[in-house]
């Protein structure tokens, strides 16, 4: 079970002083975006163009939220993700993943669909509370805006050359993939026909969390070559959630 799971993680790591919230000031964002860029560049070797040394920014920054776990003892920005409304996503021109997938079948989700993205944890704070913090503060921006699916990229690691994102994908598109209404395409897939998809692969963290509250796969994955990873398309209809989860995450972000 995910609570247990994330528990016994917890119990392994030092305690510490977390808060989560929406970024209010610039400096608030460059602080996530540090954390980035240490993060996906430095520590996944992901290839990151960028105008200014150590932050990763793209043109879809300044239209997101910005949500932030920090370290209420050291003051340091542990955790984040970026959030982009659906009205932000119509005035730049669409959702950030929409450069990896076809979204025409989401069409319909569009007023209510919000995608989240770009999340990260430093390595000295992948515990149980900082996760639930993160996913409290998304369950939170959900309901107070009235917002019912959100969508997001979920990673799976290229490290062996793709084997295990193909055992991982076919693991699981039995139990979790979307219904047709909603599937989703990759612009340039991931060749599942030629990896081998039987080799032993642990699922990650952040998608297993995912699933057990109650989001989809939308089909098969991307091939994202700047981060050398395969994305999924994740779906989650609040409505999917299970109520203890929705109750818990609500509780810890009041």
């Amino acid at each position: 079970m995910l609570n247990r799971e994330l528990q016994q993680q917890q119990a392994n790591k030092p305690r510490r002083r977390l808060s989560v919230s929406l970024a209010r000031r610039e400096s608030e964002v460059v602080e996530a975006q540090r954390l980035r860029y240490a993060v996906f560049a430095g520590e996944m070797g992901a290839r990151i163009e960028t105008a200014r040394p150590g932050v990763d920014h793209d043109i879809f920054d300044p239209h997101c939220e910005h949500l932030l776990v920090r370290d209420e003892d050291s003051g340091e920005v542990v955790g984040t993700y970026r959030i982009l409304p659906p009205r932000n996503a119509h005035r730049i021109g669409g959702y950030y993943s929409e450069q990896e997938f076809d979204l025409v079948r989401l069409a319909q989700l569009r007023p209510n669909l919000v995608e989240v993205g770009r999340s990260c944890i430093h390595p000295d704070y992948r515990s149980g509370s900082t996760i639930f913090l993160l996913w409290s503060g998304l369950a939170r921006y959900m309901t107070e805006n009235g917002y019912d699916h959100m969508i997001g990229c979920a990673s799976l690691s290229l490290r062996d050359g793709g084997h295990a994102a193909a055992s991982i994908y076919q693991r699981i598109m039995q139990r979790y993939l979307c219904p047709p209404e909603y599937r989703a395409f990759p612009r340039h897939r991931l060749p599942l026909e030629h990896l081998d998809a039987s080799v032993q692969a642990e699922l990650p963290p952040l998608v297993k969390g995912y699933l057990n509250v109650g989001a989809w796969i939308c089909g098969e994955p991307a091939w994202d070559l700047d981060f050398n990873c395969a994305d999924l398309l994740i779906l989650l209809p609040l409505a999917n959630i299970n109520p203890r989860y929705a109750q818990h995450f609500l509780a810890k972000a009041a």
